[in-house]
């Protein structure tokens, strides 16, 4: 492949396609994904030369659908970060919109398939890996609701708030994806006869709640038209503080290598990292239990429309550690609620179960 957006880190020659619903489908796999006899670098220094022996549980489930792996897509380093710069396979560029950041982690899965470089992806979701580059490169992405994937094969950043997803250029092929990762079928287009709850305030993880934004507003007069009735809805939050969480899985994922081998990491994440070593053990069980507590939540609406990004594309080289905030506003409290977030571009449709935001997808592009 000619890969001109630096989205790929390690291609692939296909295999013959096996028969299935997936049959020759071109597959980028997330290099945070392990791979069967494939490099798996996880977008670090530490593991360049790894190769796994075996594949993800997800990854094989897909190749025995009959999708054809044509590579390992570049990311930010082990999936903690969202531009997708990555200090040891170079900066992921966005086809869609040069010179403006691909989000990240799975940035490289977002510009390839603008690109045309591969026909789906599977990507992972810890705060908006899959749903923010998907809105900064027009695509789909899928953030599957927490434990409906399998994350074996997969190396952990938060294990709490990890998913697994698949990415392409239409709901349909992402819908076609999923069924396949999960055995379900394909559920039934609908929006028609169902409440969708406009957010324009989303639910702060821990510290100030963010601000108000209507970007979503756009998006309600089709809603309308397609059947749904949509009302203002809102959120409430957390208990607590869920950072800490976030921070002591984070530590425990990297303690073999971290702060031991903390020079072979870029600047990045080992800023993460040096931050997380300072989470106090009782602050994340506080956090725990307030994660705990807040998944017993459950809406009063059928699902809700929000923004995926909601604000303007930061550029390419914009300073990775002061847009993370802005950028996953609406992205990473649903991976601390649980939920899934099918992101359309900059549409996000967000409900407990991937059923349902399926279903309004394929009824959002049907018409």
């Amino acid at each position: 492949m000619t890969d001109a957006w630096n989205a790929v880190i390690t291609e692939v020659e296909p295999a013959a396609a096996l028969p299935g619903p997936l049959h020759g489908k071109r597959l980028l796999v997330k290099d945070l994904i392990d791979t069967a006899g494939i490099r798996t670098t996880y977008g670090s220094k530490l593991y360049a030369d790894h190769v796994p022996a075996r594949s993800a549980i997800a990854v094989q489930r897909l190749v025995d659908a009959g999708a054809v792996i044509v590579g390992k897509a570049n990311l930010h380093e082990f999936a903690w970060g969202v531009t997708s710069q990555n200090p040891w396979y170079g900066t992921v560029r966005n086809p869609a919109h040069p010179g403006r950041t691909t989000g990240g982690s799975s940035g490289g899965n977002a510009a390839a398939l603008v690109a045309g470089l591969c026909d789906i992806g599977v990507g992972t979701d810890t705060g908006g890996s899959i749903r923010l580059p998907a809105a900064c490169c027009g695509v789909v992405g899928l953030k599957s609701a927490w434990g409906r994937v399998p994350t074996d094969g997969v190396f952990p950043l938060c294990p709490t708030f990890d998913t697994v997803g698949p990415m392409a250029t239409s709901v349909a092929d992402v819908a076609l994806v999923w069924s396949v990762l999960t055995g379900a079928a394909v559920p039934e287009p609908r929006l028609d006869g169902l409440t969708v709850g406009l957010l324009t305030r989303p639910p702060s993880v821990g510290g100030p709640p963010a601000a108000e934004n209507r970007s979503a507003e756009q998006y309600v007069g089709q809603l309308e038209e397609l059947g749904a009735r949509v009302v203002e809805a809102a959120i409430p939050e957390p208990p607590a503080d869920t950072w800490p969480l976030f921070f002591h899985e984070a530590a425990e994922s990297h303690r073999a290598t971290f702060p031991s081998r903390a020079d072979e990491y870029g600047d990045n994440v080992r800023a993460k990292l040096e931050q997380a070593q300072t989470i106090d053990p009782a602050d994340a069980d506080r956090a725990r239990e307030s994660v705990h507590r807040w998944r017993e939540y459950r809406p009063d609406v059928d699902l809700y429309v929000a923004p995926t990004l909601g604000v303007e594309i930061p550029p390419e080289d914009a300073d990775e550690l002061k847009v993370r905030i802005l950028v996953t506003a609406f992205l990473r409290p649903f991976n601390v609620l649980g939920w899934a977030g099918l992101a359309i571009g900059d549409l996000q449709l967000v409900a407990p179960r991937d059923e349902a935001v399926l279903a309004a997808g394929l009824a959002w592009e049907r018409p």
